[in-house]
């Protein structure tokens, strides 16, 4: 007499498929949606450039990025993105207000 121990069997999965290989799929015209939980954000690719700084404004790059414990990378990239939020929102306050 067999004893049923009530565990269904599971296949036990193979070893995770790559992001290349993912991409490989997809190439294929293959359905990709089962490696993906649809959490998290798109990540926009990178472009490296290159930047001329003073040997001055080098060093307070430097001196922000010990303070704040980060690279300098980080600091240029924070930067950057402030000063592109301060250009929109002048933009945004020079445009005429519509009257009602």
């Amino acid at each position: 007499m067999r004893r049923y121990d009530g565990m269904k069997k599971t296949r036990k999965s193979g070893k995770p498929i790559s992001a290349d290989g993912i991409a490989r799929l997809a190439d294929q015209g293959k359905d990709v949606s089962r490696f993906f939980k649809g959490q998290g954000r798109m990540v926009q690719p990178i472009q490296r450039v290159n930047v001329d700084v003073t040997a001055a404004m080098l060093e307070e790059l430097d001196r922000a990025a010990k303070d704040l414990n980060v690279s300098r990378q980080a600091v240029i990239k924070t930067l950057v993105r402030q000063a592109l939020d301060q250009h929109y929102l002048a933009q945004r306050a020079r445009r005429p207000q519509p009257t009602s």
